[in-house]
Formats: C-alpha cells, structure tokens, sequence
C-alpha cells in the first residue's frame, strides 16, 4: 500500500538552538542576496578605469544585466530542485556557486572575464533569496502560530540591505578596491555554509523524481528573452530593429512550448495545476505588479532627483533610507498586528492600498516639490511594499501543496523579477515618448544641455512626464488593490495549511 511521502516543512530532529542559528544563516543568506544587486553600482568607474578604461563604460550595464539574466533563468529550476533533493542540498548549492561566482569576479583582469563570473555569481544568486524562504518554511514546526516571523524579518533585512548596499559598495570601492566588494561575500558565505552543516538539520527527499530539464531550459529562455527586450528595446536598439523584434519573437515562441511542456511533462518546473488555486494565481499576479512599482519607486524617483532637481548620484542613493526605513519598520510591526488577527489577505489588501497612495502623491510632484515630502512619499512606498514583500511569500508557501512548496516559493520570485523587467521597460518608454512629444531638445539627455527658459521648460516637460509614470504606477496598484479584495478570506484549518493538496495533484507514493 503506497502512502505519500512526508515532504513538508518540520525542524524534525532539530534543537531550538539549531533553529535560531538555522534563521540567522537565512537572514544572513538574504543580507548577501539583497547587497550584491546594490553594492556594485557604487564601484563602477573604479571597474572601468582598472579594467577597460577606453571601452570600459559601454560594457557596464552587462555587470548587471549578466547577474540578472542568470539569476533569473534558474529561478523556475531551483524550486524543483528543492522539491526533488531537498532544501538543504539546493540551499548548499546555490551559495557554493554564489561563492565560486565572487571569487573569479575578484580575480578578474578584463571586462569580459568579470562579466562571465557575474553570470556564474548570478546562478548561485538566484537561489540565494527564494531558496532561503523555502529553508524558512521547512524551520517551522507543523501548525506553528507565528508562521510569518521569518518573512517578516525578511521584510527587515531586505530594507536594510537595500538602503546599505550602495553605501558599503562606495566605502570599499574608496578605501579599500572595488574586487573586496566581490571578495567580501567569501568569508560571509564560508560562515553560512559552516553553520547551516550544523543547524540545519533538514531532512532529504525519499523519493527521487524526474527533473524536466527541458522545461526548464525552456523557461530559461523565454526570461532571457524577454529581460534582453526590456534591456534593450528603446537603448542599444530601436524597438523596431529586427534584434528586438526577434527577441519578442524568440520570448513568445518560448512562452508557448514552455507551457505545452508543462501540460504534458509528469514532474513539470511550474506545474500549471498551481495557478487552479486562488491564493497562489492571484498571489502571483501582485506580487508581479508589486515588482513593477518597486522599480518605479527605486528607480525613477532616483532619476527625477537628478534630472530635474540636480541631486547628485551619490546622494540621490540617500533618498532610497526611508523607504527602506518603511519597509523596517512595517517588518518589526507586522508580527504584532498577526497576533491582533491580521491574515496575510489583509496585510496584501493593507499594502497594496498604502502603496497605491504613496504613488497617487508622487504623481503630483512638480518642479520645486519639497524634497522632505518626497522623502515621506518613500516612506509611505516602504510601509506599502513592506506589507507585501514577506506576506505574499506567506500566503503562497500557505496555499501550496507540500510536495510543491519549492516550486511555489520560487515562483513568487520568477514572477517579481518578469515584472520588475516589463514595468521598467514600459515606465522608461512612456516617459521618453512622452519628453520626446511636449521637451525641448528631442530627448531627455539633452536637458544637461539647456539653460535659461528652454531648461525650465524642458523640466516641467519632464516632471509631467514623470508625472504619468508614476499615475501608471498607481494603476498597477489599484489592479493591485483590486485582485488583492478577491483573495478567499482564511477559514480556521486544523495543522499546517501546506499540508493540503490542490484538487487535481496526486500524491507522490513511497
């Protein structure tokens, strides 16, 4: 008589002390994951006058793009891994990998050899946040009541590393060499991997499963293809050249046999059984429109500051503390109002309503709006997003199977990350169509060059333009806000929630 296997989440064996060292070396783990996408960008031009002072400049954004592209192709992979070998043995992995990534970024003596290390960093990457929230899960005990305690602390960390990671990038990039910004994740990620030998004492699977690489590979591709669209359409390249138009060509020929694999495959990277649960489907889709807007938060609020207000870049970064500073302090917040009866629907309703505000308020800045009330829109941005960031990972990890829990976890990122890349892309087209149309000089580079009336004008052209980026992302919000009314409201369940199959799944036998 066949019986399901026992895959869930349980510190089975595990001492309480194991435990907290286990949820130290996740925070820790995050704290490496959130630094590496902010830490380089402040070590850019000692990079290039080291390594290709002459060519240097134009290879840049492929330090990013690289880490990003990586990083995502193996978003869909590392959920099924954890499903199939356990989250401990993937956990091991990716940060072994981040490691070997850092070290041959340190030792790099070209721009070509520093960008393949970034994507070899960026496959370890990947897993290092949505690996690290599956481990969460599985250090909680069956039924536990502060279910959302790592989240929440997540919520914290990923604030503070947000708001740090450009200001430790700069210290070392001053006074030491920007290779320590790459070396210094070595001795911090040794220490992870030391103790999570010790503390995590998480069982492996019993049972080995099929890995549908080719799904896999398949959704590998169509998120390379699609990041490469929003990276490159209206940049490097026309969105109509024949480049950008294959891209598009290549991301939907790809997105359609992905999910053909994942209707025929027995053990798919993405079951699309998954998406017949409300929790998870409408999940998914916020947490989407959530990484859309997060990008407009971070990145255009940065370029309004100075385009139009002529902060500088090295100060601009400042302006992000207190929505990091948001985001904190709704983690430290979030564990009371659980205790107050607050399900993680309501935290989602609350976060997206917040942050639907904040962007309604952004929408009427101006020229000459006070930089102090920009500062309390951002704050408002970090207490909106903070709601979301950890409780979205709840609600999914909540709602899904427990032999799927890898694939669900992982999946939240996978979808943030296309939707960062698609609201970046679209947001940076309206604005420049939109200067292009009403702004004096074509384009918005040419502002730097315009004095007297023609740059008043051609500021307020920009800041109306602004203006509409961020009225769109208020849309997404209020979609947002819309799909989040929509999620079933908690009903009272004996034990663990992830211990529940959605209709249609069958249980893997032993």
């Amino acid at each position: 008589m066949s019986a399901p296997v026992d895959t869930g989440p349980g510190p089975a064996g595990m001492t309480e002390r194991q435990r907290r060292i286990g949820f130290v070396v996740c925070l820790v783990t995050i704290v490496l994951a959130i630094l590496d996408t902010q830490i380089v960008s402040a070590a850019t031009v000692p990079i290039v006058r080291d390594l290709d002072p002459v060519h240097g400049l134009d290879k840049i954004p492929w330090l990013v793009s690289a880490f990003a592209l990586a990083s995502a192709a193996m978003l869909p992979l590392y959920g099924k891994l954890c499903d199939v070998f356990g989250p401990k043995q993937v956990f091991t992995g990716a940060i072994a990998t981040f490691l070997l990534g850092s070290a041959l970024c340190g030792a790099a003596q070209s721009m070509g050899q520093l960008i393949a290390a970034r994507a070899v960093q960026g496959l370890g990457g990947g897993g290092l946040m949505s690996v690290t929230m599956v481990v969460i899960a599985h250090l909680k005990g069956p039924g536990e009541q502060d279910r959302g305690k790592g989240s929440n602390i997540g919520g914290v960390v990923a604030g503070g590393g947000m708001a740090i990671g450009p200001w430790i990038g700069g210290l070392l990039a001053d006074h030491a060499s920007w290779r320590w910004i790459f070396y210094v994740n070595l001795p911090i990620g040794i220490a992870v991997l030391a103790a999570s030998a010790f503390a995590l004492k998480i069982p492996g699977q019993h049972v080995r499963r099929p890995i549908d690489y080719a799904g896999a590979g398949l959704a590998a591709a169509f998120s390379c293809a699609l990041l490469l669209v929003t990276d490159w359409g209206g940049k490097q390249y026309a969105w109509s050249s024949p480049v950008v138009l294959g891209l598009v060509l290549t991301a939907a020929a790809t997105l359609v046999l992905f999910l053909r694999r994942q209707r025929r495959a027995p053990e798919p990277v993405l079951p699309l059984s998954l998406f017949k649960v409300p929790e998870m489907r409408l999940g998914f889709a916020i947490q989407g429109l959530m990484g859309a807007a997060m990008m407009c938060a971070i990145y255009y609020v940065l370029v309004y500051l100075q385009v139009a207000r002529g902060v500088p870049s090295s100060s601009a970064g400042l302006y992000l503390l207190p929505m990091a500073a948001g985001m904190t302090a709704v983690g430290l917040l979030s564990g009371r109002l659980a205790e107050r009866g607050w399900s993680a629907r309501t935290f989602t309703i609350s976060g997206t309503a917040t942050t639907l505000l904040a962007f309604v308020l952004l929408a009427t800045t101006g020229p000459d709006t006070s930089l102090w009330l920009i500062r309390a829109e951002l704050l408002l941005v970090g207490a909106g997003l903070g709601q979301l960031m950890g409780q979205l990972i709840l609600l999914v990890q909540d709602a899904a199977p427990r032999h799927q829990l890898g694939v669900a976890t992982t999946s939240i990122r996978f979808f943030q990350t296309l939707g960062s890349a698609l609201g970046t892309a679209a947001f940076g087209t309206v604005l420049a169509r939109l200067y292009a149309a009403d702004g004096p000089g074509g384009d918005i580079s040419a502002l730097a060059r315009l004095t007297g009336p023609a740059r008043a004008d051609g500021v307020q052209a920009f800041v109306s333009a602004m203006d509409v980026v961020f009225w769109g992302a208020a849309g997404l919000m209020a979609l947002g806000t819309l799909l989040a009314l929509r999620l079933p409201k908690p009903t009272p369940q004996k034990g663990d929630p992830v211990h529940d199959s959605i209709p249609g799944d069958q249980p893997i036998a032993a």
